[in-house]
């Protein structure tokens, strides 16, 4: 089976030693000429002379332009593993430096995070910090051309269910398709009497306790039937809510 995450925004800077960054080692090879397209396409762009211009295409606020100098040197800079390298709320309360080697290498196996430089990698697969996200513009790159059918043929080769707690900007840059083992899910949060309501900042939060504690327990999954029931056991509410879609309930 896989968990697909999103990656976030906020990233752990450096890296371990001096190993730089292996395209063709990450999980998913097929992806490699797309994952170079893309870096080649960030590193030129984060070297030009119009900072701001760079900084702004790329989602980048003025104060933080500075952080294009990470693209630049994106084949030189140290790596560390993708899901140390994350920070942000899903990745604080996933709190994956501090799980144990199994829970990690359970992970590793069964967990990928969805860069917008290097597509879908693996929790432990060794990635550089980098400033770009899935509604980021480089020249002369369509990212949703690029990626969609590639990362979609990619995902179909993966045996077993597949969870999907991606964003919807993400999800977009490689769909699930049709697989029936496939589920797209939701955070809602249901008050006293009922009532549920979609969750922005807070789902994220979620998604991080979910896959914390799936690492935890490590359960032999099979199905998405098992996943939800594994989730259960675990004192996590999750329902079908329609063809390819489960609700994460928190309240």
């Amino acid at each position: 089976m896989l968990i697909l995450l999103p990656p976030s925004e906020s990233k752990r800077p450096g890296g371990r030693g001096r190993s730089a960054l292996d395209i063709e080692g990450l999980r998913f090879p097929s992806l490699s000429d797309a994952r170079r397209t893309t870096a080649d396409a960030l590193v030129v762009h984060s070297r030009s002379d119009d900072a701001e211009a760079a900084a702004k295409s790329l989602g980048v606020p003025p104060t933080l332009v500075g952080e294009l100098a990470a693209n630049a040197v994106l084949y030189e800079a140290p790596v560390m593993p993708a899901i140390d390298r994350y920070t942000g709320v899903l990745y604080d309360a996933l709190d994956a430096p501090t799980l144990p080697t199994e829970a990690r290498r359970h992970l590793g196996r069964t967990v990928a995070i969805h860069s917008a430089v290097f597509g879908p990698v693996g929790a432990l697969d060794r990635i550089p910090d980098y400033r770009m996200s899935a509604a980021s513009r480089l020249p002369g790159v369509r990212l949703r051309t690029l990626w969609a059918e590639a990362v979609t043929s990619a995902l179909n080769e993966v045996p077993g269910p597949l969870i999907d707690l991606r964003s919807e900007s993400y999800a977009a840059l490689g769909p699930l398709g049709e697989r029936d083992d496939a589920v797209f899910v939701r955070v809602v949060a249901e008050s006293d009497d009922g009532r549920r309501r979609a969750l922005n900042h807070f789902n994220k939060h979620a998604k991080g306790l979910l896959v914390r504690a799936y690492a935890l327990d490590r359960p032999r999954v099979r199905s998405v039937a098992g996943f939800v029931t594994w989730a259960a056991s675990a004192g996590i509410r999750m329902e079908y809510a329609a063809d390819h879609e489960v609700l994460l309930v928190v309240g």
